[in-house]
């Protein structure tokens, strides 16, 4: 068990790799031991098992959501919702204004509580909200009293990290969201895009396990939208932070995300699960390329096959 320990210790391996190497440690090499690998391994079965359960699942999910329901009085607003997320994955949500998926991203922010089924971040269920996810609102959600950078280093202040640290995470993300220049700027000496980007600037500053966006850019016109998607993209590229997104914009979530969850309403359900097979890297012309057309059109279809019913 001391040679299972020594390589657990090592960078995560899988369990074929974890059970050779260990064979490799445990028997000599002469020709009347070369069967010696095989019958280390049947004989030593609960070693093995102890291995699964202590080597990391590098495929497990950063985020995920199983089973969940939400009601208010009689009426079912969210049913049997599972989706995943794995770790630096951008993932949407796409659906019509009603069916559930601001409520969906509340319960995973621990803003608001399911009915029944289970939120999970690394494996740890949700109970409440927590620094380990950031949330930007449709709104900008800054302070108006305090500067850019104030509003980027709030949270960091009230973590109790020290000020030369918070003072270098502060100028780091303003390098990110290339506002450098405006440090000292107040919300409302700000364009729309600007404030949202400080949003997304002081959600990234906590570093959380995963980002949550709830519609961030719905309030802007479309050329600002547009920038604002490119925006993303290439800060997506810098952080890899593990990000899940809901819009009722279509174009927006198949040019951001790397999959995308389409969700049908009343109630609200996952009707579809769509890899987006486009590259990693992504300019606004890829907007008007053959193979994103292709996979506007299959999702406008799937979405038309169950349009948003009258609200009770």
């Amino acid at each position: 068990m001391r040679v299972v320990a020594k390589i657990l210790k090592q960078a995560p391996l899988s369990l074929s790799h974890i059970i050779a190497r260990t064979a490799s440690f445990a028997t000599p090499t002469s020709k009347k031991n070369r069967a010696a690998p095989q019958n280390f391994i049947l004989n030593n079965q609960t070693a093995i098992n102890q291995m699964n359960q202590a080597a990391p699942e590098l495929d497990s999910p950063k985020l995920e959501v199983k089973g969940l329901y939400k009601t208010f009085d009689r009426l079912v607003v969210l049913e049997n919702i599972n989706i995943h997320l794995k770790a630096n994955e951008f993932v949407c949500i796409v659906g019509a204004s009603g069916c559930g998926k601001s409520t969906l991203l509340n319960i995973i922010a621990g803003l608001a509580t399911p009915t029944s089924g289970t939120v999970l971040i690394d494996g740890e269920t949700v109970l409440g909200p927590g620094c380990d996810r950031g949330m930007i609102f449709q709104n900008y959600s800054l302070f108006p009293w305090l500067t850019v950078s104030d509003n980027i280093g709030f949270g960091l202040s009230l973590k109790g990290i020290t000020k030369a640290e918070r003072q270098e995470r502060i100028h780091y993300y303003l390098e990110v969201v290339g506002l450098k220049k405006f440090s000292n700027a107040y919300p409302k000496q700000l364009s729309g895009g600007m404030k949202q980007r400080v949003a997304i600037a002081r959600a990234l500053a906590n570093e959380p396990e995963v980002l949550l966006m709830d519609e961030p850019f719905g309030a802007l016109d479309a050329q600002t939208k547009e920038q604002m998607q490119q925006f993303m993209i290439e800060l997506w590229s810098k952080t890899q932070t593990t990000i899940l997104m809901i819009t009722h914009d279509l174009e927006e979530g198949i040019y951001l995300s790397q999959r995308i969850y389409i969700m049908s309403a009343n109630p609200g359900q996952i009707k579809q699960e769509q890899t987006i097979s486009l590259p990693p890297s992504r300019t606004l012309d890829t907007k008007l390329t053959p193979k994103f057309i292709e996979i506007k059109r299959h999702l406008i279809q799937t979405l038309r096959e169950n349009p948003l019913s009258e609200n009770p």
